[in-house]
């Protein structure tokens, strides 16, 4: 069982600390969103500053053990990590704007249904981009 969980450790822990990131995700929007009434599109960028802060502090850190250590390669990792996550941000956008504003789908269900969707895509980027070994 503890060879299986070693194996599979970073799988694991990314998601965990996705379902965490989501959480910060949905939780924001839906604060901006119900309780302060601000625009879907503005409450879905205040949710994904927030919780790509989480985001990265939290994989750089639990789930891809980054040693990086010299300036110019945290700047790097920095510098990728923000890249890709506007590249999935830009998804994200563009997938809500096509559920909400051209199928009608509801704004929560739509951000949940996304949001699984940029969790792959950031895990792919994360893995072989970023944090690569």
């Amino acid at each position: 069982m503890i060879s299986i969980i070693n194996k599979y450790k970073e799988l694991i822990m990314y998601l965990i600390f996705g379902v965490l990131t989501t959480l910060v995700n949905i939780v924001v929007y839906a604060l901006c969103t119900r309780g302060l009434s601000l625009d879907i599109y503005i409450s879905n960028v205040i949710a994904w500053i927030l919780s790509v802060l989480f985001a990265y502090s939290t994989n750089r850190r639990y789930v891809f053990n980054s040693k990086v250590k010299l300036l110019s390669e945290k700047i790097k990792e920095i510098t990728s990590f923000y890249g890709c996550r506007l590249f999935t941000f830009g998804v994200d956008m563009v997938l809500m704007f096509i559920l909400i504003d051209v199928i009608f789908v509801d704004d929560m269900l739509s951000k949940i249904v996304v949001n699984v969707i940029v969790i792959v895509l950031n895990y792919i980027l994360s893995k072989f981009l970023i944090f690569k070994k």
